[in-house]
């Protein structure tokens, strides 16, 4: 498994927590609510604590949502925001209370709870067919499940952003050529007003900078500039990627809709590989008319 691959693998579940929360909320007005119905999905927390108020209160619905609803989807997120939470206790668990001294072994307490829960939830996933599943086992350094995985390409049940994002950490630095494909994949598979993983444009402008394909290089770090990403500024990239001032106004363009396309759900490959060879510099000159 990549480095770049299990960075993937630990960003895609926080998005669930904003899809489910308001729905949960309908039903249950605050989480102490919540908890006074349901004391077990609170139990062996580190509940009127400050520390990780947050991924307890995430994982405190997560937990109502599989209850609600127990496939293995659903533990599959409950297990990763218990990771999430787990995380958070190994800092809060360090930390020496200048009051309350029994919040330290309450602290201790939920995370040990936090590993058995966990083991329990691995267990139970451990025979699951689901591709997300499967990828999380894999990201866990399961050598099987990186076969099952890898398996599933080309039967279709891979068709999301997140799956091909998955399955493009595999072919990194092994198939620079098809990792493209699958990241352009993916941008397809957008619906529209969900954000797009960092990851995939960084790993487009990444290769294309690697393979000094500086068109392709400047289109996708615009990309990335214009989602607020970690690239260079503009200044900084016409440094990098020296170019007639006219294909710099057409990626510039071409980055523009990009992000349009995207946002909108409507994003194609084939217009953009369209575009990338259809430089103003390199077209024949207009006869006049």
């Amino acid at each position: 498994m990549t480095s770049s691959g299990k960075k993937t693998r630990n960003i895609l579940f926080f998005l669930s927590a904003v899809a489910f929360l308001p729905a949960c909320q309908g039903e249950f007005k605050t989480t102490d609510s919540l908890c006074s119905a349901h004391p077990e999905l609170c139990k062996g927390l580190n509940n009127n604590d400050g520390q990780c108020r947050i991924q307890r209160t995430d994982l405190i619905w997560q937990r109502y949502k599989q209850l609600k609803t127990p496939t293995d989807i659903e533990k599959l997120h409950t297990l990763e925001f218990t990771r999430s939470y787990q995380y958070c206790l190994e800092y809060a668990a360090e930390i020496e209370p200048t009051r309350y001294k029994e919040r330290k072994s309450v602290r201790t307490a939920a995370l040990i709870h936090s590993y058995e829960v966990m083991e329990q939830l691995s267990e139970e996933l451990a025979d699951s067919k689901e591709p997300e599943v499967i990828y999380d086992r894999w990201s866990q350094g399961e050598h099987q499940a990186k076969e099952e995985f890898l398996k599933l390409e080309g039967t279709g049940q891979l068709q999301t952003p997140e799956l091909q994002l998955a399955l493009a950490s595999f072919y990194t630095g092994v198939d620079k050529a098809k990792t493209r494909q699958l990241l352009l994949r993916a941008l397809e598979l957008y619906q529209g007003k969900v954000k797009v993983k960092p990851d995939i444009i960084l790993t487009l402008a990444t290769q294309a900078h690697q393979d000094n394909n500086k068109t392709e290089a400047y289109l996708w770090s615009r990309v990335g500039s214009l989602m607020g990403l970690p690239v260079a500024n503009s200044e900084t990239l016409s440094r990098l990627y020296p170019m007639p001032q006219q294909d710099k106004s057409h990626l510039d363009s071409l980055a523009d809709s990009i992000i349009q396309s995207i946002s909108a759900g409507h994003f194609n490959r084939v217009y953009v590989e369209k575009n990338l060879i259809s430089l103003p510099s390199q077209q024949p000159d207009q006869p006049p008319s």
